[in-house]
């Protein structure tokens, strides 16, 4: 038995050993710590908790389904839209082709504030596809100090948040175009 054991020993100390210190060190220092902020923490346009946003697919820079901004995420991913395939032409022509991950319209995706402020400058009015409609619960107050001002949000909110509805809203509460990743929903 012994003579098994020991070359299992020495494989251990010349590959696990190493492997295992550096995951140690990695969590004291805090590398495997996405977050800096709880969701708790992060509120919403109308500075009241924010509202999960989609959990399929799983969205937001730190993928836990908020759109949420914290310091590590320089792209500002704050704006809850759902994608469109004008949207989707549109930031592929800007370099950053969603699709290539699995996104497609109807699907529910923080995204970058600039990147939705530049659709919604190219738009040709307030019905024009490119610029994906917004759920203004999900969206993270940081987007108002980014660039965009609350009356370009509630210009393209979902409904039923256009109607000044919001709070927790229901699963049949109809979004255009599709539903897929379900619906916003308060956390608090």
């Amino acid at each position: 038995m012994q003579q098994y054991l020991q070359p299992v020993f020495k494989q251990f100390l010349v590959f696990g050993l190493p492997v295992l210190l550096s995951v140690i060190v990695a969590l004291e220092l805090g590398y495997f710590t996405m977050a800096t902020k709880p969701s708790n923490h992060n509120l919403n346009v109308f500075k009241k908790p924010l509202a999960l946003f989609s959990q399929s697919p799983l969205t937001g820079f730190y993928r836990d389904g908020y759109c949420r901004v914290g310091p590590e995420d320089k792209g500002n991913h704050a704006v809850a839209g759902v994608l469109t395939k004008e949207f989707l032409d549109f930031s592929a022509s800007r370099g950053n082709n969603l699709r290539s991950i699995g996104l497609e319209p109807g699907c529910k995706w923080c995204l970058c504030t600039a990147r939705w402020k530049e659709a919604m400058e190219a738009a040709r009015g307030k019905d024009d596809p490119v610029v994906p409609k917004v759920f203004l619960h999900a969206t993270d107050e940081s987007a108002l100090s980014n660039g965009v001002t609350m009356d370009s949000l509630k210009n393209f909110a979902a409904e039923p948040e256009a109607a000044g509805g919001g709070g927790s809203l229901e699963k049949n509460a109809p979004i255009t175009p599709g539903a897929k990743g379900g619906m916003a929903k308060e956390t608090h």
